[in-house]
């Protein structure tokens, strides 16, 4: 209980430095957007009309140290502001309207190159030395180095435009209406499976050789040798004794990984014009916009923090060392 104490203070004392340089980092850009706004119109206003339009977005010239103590009261009543982009929606429904479509893509495309690396690298270091041994890991290897957005736009060229398997561009057919209805359904998957297809090439050599790795040095330990002496099953060997301790360090990664889901894959979005929340991150750090820059990398930092609080819980029934550390 102490221990679980600790680590949620410290989480909360994370949690509060994330906020702080939140607020700070978006307000060291030069500029103002409000200027920025007019400079789109080529025009020029009076400044009691750009005084008018400052006010209308909601920049302080106050001290910085009055915008940060307005700014933790916002964040107190759950105001992230307006968007200056996209006025006047507010942050959060901008936010509500993107992470859907970036959770979905993001998230199940991590899922599976994480459970189908680890599950490869698994096998591979039971049978270091077979063909899959020798195939596999440079095949991926070799995939993971080129570039992302080239492999994207290979993907795209070949499986899109020369075989025309799968639509070019956005996250569903205009044709459909969006809602809960099959023909939207499925004209989103449709849509997601190239961008989703590169997601998973392009990572899945990470946890492979990962997982490969940690095998073959947790192989080598004792209380495997004991196991095999036993006479245990390799099925029980390969999962309960080595796959189960070295796992660790992959788990951990898609802790990470999971934290960064709400971000997007801002290259994806870019290439396959597919909606959501790193393409809206990327339209807010090009026109100045604080407010939802400051509710993304919120959101980013709740979901970092998140993941690796309950990746520290887990680690608690994974691995037995820990209870004991901890008990």
């Amino acid at each position: 209980m102490r221990h679980l104490l600790r680590r949620i203070g410290f989480y909360l004392v994370a949690f509060w430095a994330s906020i702080t340089l939140n607020f700070i980092i978006p307000r060291l850009a030069p500029g103002d957007p409000a200027q920025v706004l007019i400079a789109r119109f080529q025009g020029r206003i009076p400044p009691e009309q750009l005084h008018s339009l400052e006010l209308e977005f909601g920049i302080s010239h106050d001290s910085l140290w009055v915008q940060y103590l307005q700014y933790l009261n916002q964040l107190f009543h759950g105001n992230l502001g307006v968007s200056f982009t996209y006025f006047p929606t507010p942050v959060s429904t901008m936010i509500g309207q993107e992470i859907p479509w970036t959770l979905t893509l993001v998230g199940v495309s991590l899922v599976v190159s994480f459970v189908l690396g680890t599950l490869l690298g698994i096998v591979i270091a039971w049978r270091r030395g077979s063909w899959l041994d020798t195939l596999l890991p440079p095949l991926f290897t070799f995939l993971s180095a080129i570039p992302y957005f080239w492999l994207a736009l290979i993907l795209l060229y070949v499986l899109g435009f020369l075989l025309n398997w799968f639509p070019l561009n956005g996250g569903y057919s205009l044709e459909t209406l969006p809602g809960w209805n099959w023909d939207f359904i499925s004209s989103a998957i449709y849509h997601a499976i190239l961008p989703a297809v590169t997601i998973v090439i392009g990572s899945l050599s990470g946890w492979l050789l990962g997982m490969r790795n940690m095998m073959v040095t947790t192989l080598s330990e004792d209380y495997v040798l004991m196991a095999q002496a036993k006479g245990l099953s390799e099925r029980r060997i390969m999962l309960s004794y080595a796959a189960r301790n070295a796992i660790l360090p992959n788990i951990t990664g898609f802790a990470l990984a999971l934290g960064f889901v709400v971000t997007g894959s801002l290259l994806t979005e870019i290439v396959f014009s597919y909606p959501g929340i790193g393409f809206a991150l990327l339209q807010a750090v090009l026109n100045l916009d604080y407010p939802l820059m400051q509710g993304i990398f919120l959101l980013l930092s709740i979901a970092v923090l998140g993941a690796n609080f309950l990746v520290d819980l887990l680690y608690v029934f994974i691995d037995p060392r820990v209870r004991q550390e901890r008990g």
